[in-house]
Order: structure tokens, then sequence, then C-alpha cells
């Protein structure tokens, strides 16, 4: 449980801080490349085979990842909030793997034994830089911490038991492709509100049909087997 502990709270850092340093997009879509370093671990640690589906995948992410990185290098700016995206996601990915491996524990005790030592690991930080805050400020903390950070992660768990895995890979896929047309919509007006660059979108584009390409067809699939089944059985 240590090294997933650690793993939460590096993600927690590490996304927030490229969300604040960098356009939002881009921490999303750096993010959800969370399948692809779940794979390369399962194939070059545990040697699992890796199927067609998930090359085509691990090579529209990369791609993704590579224009996203070489046109931030290129000009010069954004680049931290590009790694920092990039470590979310391999910090993701080690959340993953490490609750897959402790499957028979509740996923609310770990979700709130991974908040916790986030609180812990990071508290530091916050008391060395503590800026002030207002009490509406308070209130939004609150809300995002209740709703957003644990809320939303202990629905996920309890709907994951009774949920394909290729139908809620496919439903996670929802937010690096609805979150950046949010905050469009709440923020766009804002001084502060900094547009997506052409590559971001490009590249966001890349990792979205690679995840796609790669979950629809077996969401299709077991479809069609339940759908069989049921004709079967009548």
């Amino acid at each position: 449980m240590l090294p997933m502990m650690v793993c939460f709270a590096v993600m927690v850092w590490s996304y927030m801080s490229a969300a604040v340093n960098g356009p939002v997009a881009n921490a999303i879509w750096l993010q959800y490349l969370c399948p692809v370093w779940v794979m390369l671990v399962s194939v070059l640690i545990f040697g699992e085979r890796v199927s067609g589906p998930d090359l085509r995948m691990f090579f529209f992410c990369i791609g993704g990842v590579g224009l996203i990185l070489v046109c931030e290098m290129l000009k010069g700016s954004g680049l931290y909030a590009t790694i920092l995206g990039i470590v979310s996601g391999m910090a993701f990915a080690g959340v993953v793997l490490l609750m897959r491996s402790i499957q028979k524990a509740d996923p609310v005790w770990l979700i709130a034994l991974n908040h916790s030592a986030t609180v812990v690991l990071l508290a530091p930080w916050v008391w060395h830089d503590y800026p002030p805050i207002p009490t509406s400020g308070y209130w939004a903390l609150g809300f995002f911490g209740v709703f957003q950070m644990s809320l939303a992660y202990i629905l996920f768990a309890r709907g994951i038991r009774s949920t394909s895995s290729a139908e809620a890979s496919v439903l996670t896929l929802l937010e690096p492709i609805l979150v950046p047309v949010w905050v469009y919509v709440a923020w766009h007006h804002h001084s502060a509100y900094e547009h997506p660059p052409w590559w971001t979108w490009c590249g966001g584009g890349l990792i979205t049909v690679g995840l796609v390409s790669r979950y629809i067809p077996a969401l299709l699939q077991a479809w069609r087997m339940e759908k069989g089944a049921v004709r079967n059985n009548v």
C-alpha cells in the first residue's frame, strides 16, 4: 500500500501543477496516457502479450505526446507543465497497477488512505508557502475535495463492479474529451484563460483516437456476445 499512496500523492501534485502552469487540456490528455504506461509495465515486467489494438493505441498515444512535447520545446515555454503532465500519467498508471494487486481491499478504504497520505506528504510544501485564501476559497476547496476528488473516485470504484472493463474504459474517456470544453465554457471570458494551442488539440486528438480505437471494438464485441447469449437463452 505504501507505493500506491506515494504514487497517488505524486499523481495529484503533478496533475494539479501541470494544470496551473500550462493549458488544462495538456494536463488532462497527458494524464490519460495511463493505459499506455500500464501496457508497457505489463509487457516489460509481467511478460504479458501485446495485441494489435494495444499496439495501435500505443503508437497513436505516443505520437500525440511527441507532437505536444516537440512543439512545446520549440516554443520554449510550457515544457515544465508538459513534463508534469507525463509524470501524472505515469503515477496514475502506478496507482492502477498497485490497486489491482490488492483487489480484496475495500476501494473506499483505499481511496481514503490515498487522500490521507497525500495530505501528509504534501503538507510541508503547503505550510512552507501558504498564500492567503479568502473564506469563499475554502468553500470552493471543500466542494472540490468532496465531489471531485472523493465522491467521483468512490462512484467509479462502485460502478466498475457492475460494469465491464471495456465499457468502463470508454466511459472514462469522456473526461479528457469534455473537460477542456467545460473549462472553455466557464473561463474563456476570463483574462487569465489560456487558449490551448493547435498542437494541444492535434496531440490530444491523436491520444483520444488511440484510446477509443483500443476500447470501442472491445465494447462492441462484448455487447454482441451478450446479445447472442440472450438470444440463446430465449
